[in-house]
């Protein structure tokens, strides 16, 4: 019995743990198409911003680098998406991170 009360408090944390990594009102699709479009370009092997995928980040990592607003080469590429569109390019990388359910590069 004691064994069962732990195992139900063991799964409740890591239930709100889960929920307090994801991302809020995102769209994975739209976010996948928006990275695709307007990130990867700079974001491969070769290119001025080096390789980056959803596979680089953990989740935890990419909710960090969209709260802090953590562009380091340049800065101002991030403010020319609204918000809902940071949502969904953070909901993408986060559902298909290196710790997801569903790690993926994005093609």
């Amino acid at each position: 019995m004691k064994m069962m009360k732990i195992l139900i408090v063991a799964m409740a944390m890591v239930f709100s743990s889960t929920l307090v990594l994801a991302v809020d009102g995102g769209n994975s699709r739209k976010g996948k198409y928006l990275y695709k479009k307007s990130c990867k370009p700079c974001h491969v092997d070769g290119a001025e911003g080096g390789e980056l995928t959803p596979l680089s980040k953990t989740q935890k990592q990419w909710d960090r680098f969209f709260n802090k607003n953590k562009h380091k080469k340049s800065p101002d590429a991030l403010g020319k998406f609204t918000e809902k569109d940071l949502k969904d390019i953070n909901q993408f990388l986060f559902d298909h991170a290196v710790d997801s359910d569903q790690p993926e590069t994005c093609g």
